[in-house]
């Protein structure tokens, strides 16, 4: 009898932030009543009780209607938190019950990988450690092509100057910090002037037009000529392995530079010209809804790059 007494008032007080939510989004009772598929005087009743177990008034009665009063204001706040996660664990459990495996296969960019990849890896694996996860490095416009296709369930990483189609439903992360890189022994490697740059050797990493095309750096009002690209980079690992041994220059991801760069006899050029940064966003399908666990994962990344964001600005 207890454990029905306890079930039952636990459904009630569920009903109740329900309803408190939806007097704050209707604004008066009758719609609220209407909405809630239950009589206006039980649905005043049910407020009553409210009123009495936190002993003073959440709504405001006027002319048009209802409003909540603070403590109502301040009750609705949580109650949104307390039914958003009921809804979610009412969502997993089900997706677990009809499941038994499942996986999720995400194109991160190179920094991507690196900066966010971890992290989120490591909070999703704590939660769903029974999901397959297959992370592929993935370079626009090729992941768009992907995702598209239904190969990836996502992507991470920079967007075409362009932009995407409404096809997509895209979000940025974070900004990312472009340096110009060389090996330690390349004649400027201790160049302070972009214009000191524009007759040696450059290499293109990732598609032309993209955040690691040199051609797109500007190196001044009165000079026309663009830099000469004598090697094309589609692969980071390839990059990593080519340029400790080439007198070349190359833009690479600061956040890429910070991890591999030194380690593999790479010096990051003091030039007194900041590059653009460039935005990492994280895009899906829009025709398509993600799998409970793909949208974990998502908020995962993107809890990760907010933590990110946060550690940058102190």
């Amino acid at each position: 009898m207890g454990y029905h007494h306890l079930r039952s008032a636990t459904t009630m007080r569920l009903q109740h932030l329900h309803l408190l939510l939806t007097l704050a989004k209707t604004g008066s009772l009758r719609a609220s009543a209407l909405t809630l598929n239950v009589s206006q005087p039980a649905l005043t009743k049910a407020l009553r009780q409210l009123e009495d177990e936190f002993g003073t008034a959440l709504v405001v009665r006027t002319p048009k209607g209802v409003r909540l009063a603070p403590a109502g204001e301040l009750l609705a706040a949580r109650a949104a938190t307390v039914v958003r996660e009921i809804e979610r664990a009412r969502e997993e459990v089900a997706w677990h019950l009809r499941h038994a495996e499942a996986q999720v296969t995400v194109g991160v960019s190179p920094v991507a990988a690196i900066l966010l990849a971890p992290g989120a890896v490591e909070r999703f694996g704590a939660r769903w450690p029974q999901v397959s996860l297959r992370m592929r490095d993935a370079l626009y416009p090729r992941a768009l092509e992907q995702v598209r296709a239904g190969e990836l369930d996502m992507a991470l990483g920079p967007l075409p100057v362009e932009g995407v189609g409404r096809d997509f439903v895209v979000q940025p992360l974070f900004d990312s910090e472009s340096v110009l890189v060389a090996r330690r022994s390349h004649p400027l490697a201790h160049a302070t002037q972009l214009a000191e740059l524009l007759d040696t050797g450059w290499v293109l990493t990732g598609p032309a037009g993209g955040p690691g095309d040199p051609r797109n750096i500007h190196f001044g009002e009165t000079i026309e000529r663009t830099p000469q690209v004598r090697l094309e980079c589609e692969s980071f690992a390839t990059l990593l392995a080519l340029m400790p041994r080439l007198d070349v220059i190359g833009i690479m991801p600061a956040g890429f530079f910070e991890r591999y760069g030194p380690g593999m006899g790479l010096v990051r050029l003091p030039v007194d010209n900041v590059l653009p940064s460039t935005t990492i966003h994280v895009l899906h399908r829009a025709d398509t809804p993600l799998t409970v666990p793909a949208q974990r994962l998502l908020e995962a990344f993107l809890a990760e790059a907010n933590a990110l964001r946060t550690s940058s600005q102190r």
